[in-house]
């Protein structure tokens, strides 16, 4: 399974609230819930034709989604990357880590944000979030930053 936009619209929407209410992603995730990310996975190419601002005002609002004071956007150093770059990265490691069972993208999904590996990925002091794919992913497995 290799770029599924659904997927990839799910990830970029959960990034794009994270910066909005300046949570992390995880905390992004537990917010929305298990079934309203499915409903956003689902119904990706329904809600992509929204304005992204939108959607994510729709899913604030009716899920009680809280701010928070995580901002690393604000501590950034450098070039911020976009919410959609970001998307991807989460993507690409979902995919991986799913295979080509489809059937727990979801699943997968909610466990990679709630890993070690989304505080690496939201740094974006470091290089990690551009890093080749296959180099995250085999970071993910072995949970630490590989040498």
């Amino acid at each position: 399974m290799k770029n599924n936009s659904a997927l990839f619209y799910t990830c970029s929407l959960i990034e794009y609230i994270g910066r909005r209410q300046k949570l992390r992603r995880s905390a992004v995730v537990q917010s929305l819930g298990q079934q309203v990310i499915r409903r956003i996975y689902r119904y990706a190419d329904v809600f992509h034709c929204e304005p992204i601002e939108k959607t994510a005002d729709d899913f604030i609002s009716n899920c009680n989604v809280p701010t928070g004071d995580f901002d690393n956007v604000s501590a950034c150093r450098y070039n911020v990357p976009d919410y959609w770059t970001i998307g991807e990265v989460y993507e690409r490691l979902i995919e991986d880590v799913s295979g080509d069972d489809e059937m727990s993208v979801v699943d997968h999904l909610i466990e990679v944000y709630n890993s070690w590996i989304n505080d690496v990925i939201s740094n974006y002091n470091t290089d990690f979030y551009y890093q080749p794919r296959d180099y995250i992913y085999e970071c993910y497995k072995e949970g630490q930053i590989c040498a």
